[in-house]
């Protein structure tokens, strides 16, 4: 890579990590916004019976730590093994598999909606570190999402 090409990656970094701060620092009304969301849909059965301060905490760890699980030093191990240990968890709750995805998606779609609210996608510049953050964010939630599903799977063999 050249000289400009690695500066224009780093700043993008630098800038994206305005956004991750974004997200971190509102990660409790992020959290809470994720659970009216759960809270209204109608599909989420188990979730609208499971203990609300488990639940806070759950999403509340992700919008928290947004910044460590996008990081390129993030490794998708780390991934694995935190999400397949999540998805082998939701199962022995009683979960389904489906609800358990819903629930990620909720959070990513949060996660975006905020971005959006704070009106900070004016210039190109802005859409360079969006879409930085977004091809991040999304590789992050395909592993935990198919880790989640393995987990779970997993759990489930073993109980059959």
């Amino acid at each position: 890579m050249s000289t400009e090409g690695k500066k224009a990656s780093i700043h993008l970094t630098l800038v994206s990590q305005k956004l991750v701060d974004l997200i971190e620092r509102n990660a409790a009304d992020l959290t809470n916004s994720w659970l009216a969301d759960i809270h209204k849909d109608t599909s989420m059965h188990t979730y609208h019976h499971f203990n609300h301060a488990a639940l806070y905490e759950r999403a509340f760890r992700v919008f928290s730590q947004l910044g460590k699980w996008v990081s390129h030093e993030t490794s998708k191990e780390e991934v694995a093994k935190d999400y397949s240990a999540l998805g082998a968890e939701r199962r022995r709750e009683g979960f389904a598999l489906s609800e358990v995805i819903q629930a990620l998606i909720l959070i990513r779609r949060n996660l975006w909606r905020k971005i959006m609210e704070e009106g900070l996608l004016d210039t190109t510049h802005d859409l360079y570190q969006a879409i930085e953050l977004n091809n991040r964010v999304v590789l992050f939630f395909d592993r935990a999402i198919f880790y989640t599903v393995c987990g779970y799977e997993q759990k489930q063999r073993a109980v059959d």
